[in-house]
């Protein structure tokens, strides 16, 4: 935990402003998980607290996301009857986020390629939207998530009530032109809070309202960890783990841009996953690192973790007294709140560029998105890794083989060399490809350079196995250059050159190309 005291003028105004974009959000983000705005509170003051002070970016803000907040709220639906069961899992995917710190994988979660997070995270855009457009109007929330908005709309039987529709109007306006000059000293989020609530009271009295807000400490939530159906709740925890980790470090890359500086990944999953535990054991959602939130905290002067951790004592004093006002605010409001918060998770920048950008790229964006609304999360993320990996390995298949060149010493002999790194990606190429010129050219001895290998993979080096067995059976000798190094170390160890005589291995190019030539003179 990095403090400067010099700057916590910054970081006080840091804090303040960042805990007065988090309120609203916060108490929405609950209503739409199915546990209450209290919920949306303490997963703001428990999160953003934890991961300020033990996490490993300075200046980032952590409270429940939009993201997080729909994996949550699938898990409340599954576990209504038994919300100890649903707590638990946010305590899991807390310990599994400590575990990823702890072994040091949180520079390998920022390796997900652009195409599988941007599509994840419009597909949690389209879904917030999806969700919130029936309190929007007025109407209740329908189980089934998105599939069960859509259903509700084609069903014909909505109730529109008209004094929520006109709320969450006006609240969504506010949300769009609230100039951007203001948004310093207040924020287009809070400003449409106070109008909705305003409205709520004084002119459209028929739109609904939260109600009962409870107040004061929470009270503590026992995880069920030693119950039987434990391995049961490890699924959805570690995509929350996920998630959140992918959330968070994403965030995180977005601070070190503005400030100048380098955060620390695994220190930032150690962070975020006690603030994930610390939140289950208070009835809290589960957060990570928040965009907005951390831009304003940034821009508003907060350096150190203090702007972070008083962002979420701020929050925690205004929970103490807050119930009476919550519980006039209307559910319309925060609607539309949610829709701005939607429709800014989106990824715009690159849906406009789909007639431009690679189309394999945004296929993978596009299915990523499609699965991630209509299927769910764990199949969106797994199937658009698999499509990017295949569209990596072909990339990488055709820029490997580039690397092989071929120069016929003489009649007999034909020198083959590889330059560069092989992996699984080129190993069946390779085959076909080196196979296929000793078929045509029916050299006597065939000369593998391997000296210039900077990578060579089990696959790859199997590969030149099958080689150097389909030149021996076409009746070719094989010769091999590789001195002591990575490639040699590799086939030494799977024994790939075991077949060949120790008088055909050589440390130098130029002494293989004496022997053929003598052995051919011979």
């Amino acid at each position: 935990m990095a403090i400067h005291l010099q700057n916590i003028r910054g970081d006080i105004y840091g804090g303040v402003t960042a805990a007065v974009v988090a309120l609203p959000l916060a108490m929405a983000f609950g209503v739409a998980s199915g546990l209450g705005p209290i919920a949306g509170l303490y997963g703001a003051i428990a999160v953003g607290f934890f991961a300020a002070i033990f996490g490993g970016t300075d200046s980032q803000v952590s409270g429940p996301t939009g993201p997080m907040t729909v994996v949550m709220g699938a898990v409340v639906t599954q576990y209504s009857g038994n919300l100890a069961d649903a707590f638990t899992i946010v305590f899991l995917g807390g310990l599994i986020q400590i575990a990823f710190g702890m072994l040091k994988l949180g520079r390998y979660i920022a390796y997900t390629p652009y195409s599988v997070v941007s599509g994840f995270m419009s597909g949690i855009g389209v879904i917030i939207i999806l969700i919130q457009t029936l309190p929007f109007v007025g109407a209740t929330t329908v189980a089934g998530g998105p599939i069960g908005a859509i259903d509700a709309w084609l069903s014909g039987n909505v109730l529109i009530n008209s004094d929520a529709l006109i709320i969450a109007t006006v609240g969504l306006a506010i949300g769009i032109f609230w100039p951007k000059r203001l948004s310093a000293v207040l924020p287009s989020a809070l400003a449409a809070l106070i109008v909705g609530t305003l409205l709520s009271m004084l002119l459209f009295t028929q739109a609904p309202v939260i109600g009962e807000v409870p107040t004061g400490l929470p009270q503590l939530i026992i995880p069920t960890l030693f119950d039987s159906h434990i391995f049961t709740l490890f699924k959805a925890a570690l995509i929350l783990a996920l998630l959140g980790s992918i959330d968070s470090l994403l965030t995180s890359l977005v601070a070190d841009a503005i400030t100048r500086t380098q955060h620390k990944p695994n220190k930032e999953l150690i962070g975020q996953g006690l603030g994930n535990m610390f939140s289950s054991l208070i009835g809290g959602l589960p957060g990570a690192g928040a965009t907005m939130r951390t831009v304003v905290n940034v821009r508003a002067g907060g350096r150190t973790p203090i702007s972070g951790a008083l962002h979420a004592v701020i929050l925690l004093t205004l929970v103490l007294g807050l119930g009476p006002i919550a519980e006039k605010i209307p559910h319309a409001i925060l609607a539309a709140i949610l829709l701005k918060v939607g429709w800014d998770i989106i990824d715009w920048e690159y849906l406009r560029r789909i007639k431009t950008a690679p189309r394999a790229k945004m296929v993978v964006m596009l299915v990523t998105l499609s699965l991630t609304v209509f299927a769910d999360l764990v199949t969106a993320v797994a199937v658009g890794l698999v499509m990017a990996g295949f569209i990596t390995a072909e990339w990488t298949e055709q820029e490997e083989v580039k690397g092989v060149s071929f120069h016929q010493q003489c009649d007999d002999v034909q020198l083959i060399t590889m330059n560069g790194s092989y992996s699984y990606a080129s190993a069946r190429q390779l085959v076909h490809h080196i196979a296929d010129l000793g078929a045509h050219l029916h050299p006597q001895t065939l000369i593998y350079d391997l000296s210039k290998i900077t990578h060579l993979d089990t696959s790859a080096a199997l590969a030149l196995e099958e080689l150097f067995e389909i030149a021996k059976e076409e009746g070719h000798k094989v010769l091999t250059v590789s001195p002591h190094g990575h490639a040699y170390n590799t086939l030494s160890r799977l024994r790939s050159l075991d077949k060949i005589p120790l008088d055909q291995q050589f440390m130098d190019l130029k002494q293989a190309i004496e022997a053929a030539e003598c052995r051919l003179d011979t």
